[in-house]
């Protein structure tokens, strides 16, 4: 057994990962995200910007990182390039002469001249010359569009521990809302006795009826087991070349799977009482995600120092807040603001401000997630919204009261949030003048 010092909910501390030493970590992250509808036009959904200053694909590489992984790799395939420039900024500080690396991987055709990646496991598949080049004892494969702190130390131990050819990570969910994941279905060993996904009647917990253990989308390999079956996948002219669909079941029937349960490494600090994980996959899900984080004891604690989630960070001047007359005076309760902000004689309630957003006078902000360099005009009233990057919101808008007319302009989901983009202004101007 690999000596290992674990991080306690009571006391945090760094420690030594010698498994993690020998491992390499590989990020998916080109996913579209199309459930996020205009959110992903311009980006795939690993780049969609979270918690104020970060990207969602930080999570997982800050979890590699503050792992002890100091080999890292990243598939990009969909509208990549504001992805790119992200991980160009903000992850360059790992260096060759430390024995580290960081290689952003873009579908090239690399195998063949007749495809992109395929699918998640052919986006692996294409770069085994890159893997081998490291030689890395270890594979944690990583969905790059969830949002959660993990120590995948601790995964890596149970893999080596259990001799298991693929380690999957779970969450547990409550088994009425499981038919929406990939459950695995599990043995009183948490071996994995079948792979189901989206099923219609998901499998419970042995002596949990009500909760059911849904994947997470990583997985760790022994490498070289890991290029064996994807060799003997790429030459499967049925397979879809995907983990999910075709690798792990085709490792539940054949070989030993094994389920890792995320509330034994998950990440929490004192303020963080129980596992947190998001798939912010949907308008709804992205907006209360990132609402919770202004609630006074949020769920996902971004202040937890021990755990940094690492990003690229703009320079810019404080945020600032200026007038302060009776109808005109600059605050913001419950919510938080980004670098570069100017709350100028507006009111922002548990909203959430990324950087470099001005709000001006008179405005009247509620749950609202304003993404970076958008402008918020005077007397404007919005309730309930997610506003894009650079989203100039003219004078006097009101969003949030009346729900037909804000469906009739925008894009106003199941839950009441409104999107707003570039476009959806444009649009309206137009009406407008015409």
């Amino acid at each position: 057994m690999a000596v290992h010092e674990a991080r306690s909910v009571s006391g945090s501390h760094w420690r030594s990962a010698p498994l993690a030493r020998h491992a390499m970590a590989y990020v998916l992250a080109g996913g579209r995200g199309s459930r996020l509808l205009e959110l992903t036009d311009k980006r795939a959904k690993p780049a969609v910007y979270f918690g104020g200053k970060s990207r969602i694909i930080d999570f997982a590489l800050s979890n590699a990182l503050n792992s002890g992984i100091r080999r890292i790799g990243v598939a990009t395939q969909y509208k990549a390039h504001s992805l790119i420039r992200h991980m160009q900024r903000g992850w360059n500080f790992l260096r060759p002469e430390r024995n580290e690396s960081f290689d952003i991987l873009p579908a090239s055709q690399r195998v063949s001249e007749d495809f992109w990646y395929r699918g998640t496991a052919d986006a692996v598949h294409q770069n085994a010359d890159i893997i081998a080049s490291y030689d890395p004892k270890y594979m944690v494969v990583l969905a790059g569009d969830h949002v959660y702190k993990m120590d995948y130390e601790l995964m890596l131990q149970q893999h080596v521990e259990q001799d298991a050819d693929v380690t999957v990570a779970c969450v547990e969910v409550p088994v009425t809302e499981a038919s929406g994941f990939g459950v695995m279905h599990v043995d009183e060993h948490d071996r994995i006795i079948s792979f189901l996904e989206k099923p219609k009647e998901p499998p419970s917990l042995p002596g949990r009826p009500d909760v059911a253990l849904a994947s997470m989308g990583i997985y760790v390999f022994a490498t070289r087991f890991l290029m064996d079956v994807l060799r003997r996948d790429a030459e499967d002219a049925g397979s879809s070349h995907d983990f999910g669909k075709d690798l792990i079941p085709s490792i539940v029937a054949n070989g030993k799977a094994v389920a890792h349960h995320f509330a034994r490494s998950c990440v929490r600090s004192h303020a963080e009482t129980g596992p947190y994980w998001r798939d912010v996959g949907t308008v709804d899900a992205y907006a209360e995600a990132n609402l919770d984080l202004a609630d006074a004891s949020p769920e996902l604690d971004l202040y937890d120092r021990d755990w940094p989630i690492w990003t690229f960070s703009e320079i810019v001047p404080p945020a600032k807040f200026v007038h302060d007359e009776e109808g005109r005076r600059g605050m913001a309760v419950s919510s938080l603001v980004s670098g570069g902000c100017i709350v100028s004689g507006a009111v922002l309630r548990r909203s959430l401000l990324f950087t470099g957003v001005t709000v001006h006078s008179y405005a009247q902000l509620e749950n609202a997630v304003v993404l970076p360099y958008a402008q918020i005009a005077r007397s404007a009233r919005l309730r309930n919204v997610v506003i894009d990057r650079g989203v100039a919101i003219p004078e006097g808008l009101v969003v949030g009261e009346d729900p037909e007319h804000d469906a009739a302009r925008f894009r106003r989901t199941e839950k009441g949030f409104c999107l707003i983009t570039r476009p959806m202004v444009e649009r309206l101007a137009g009406a407008t003048s015409g």
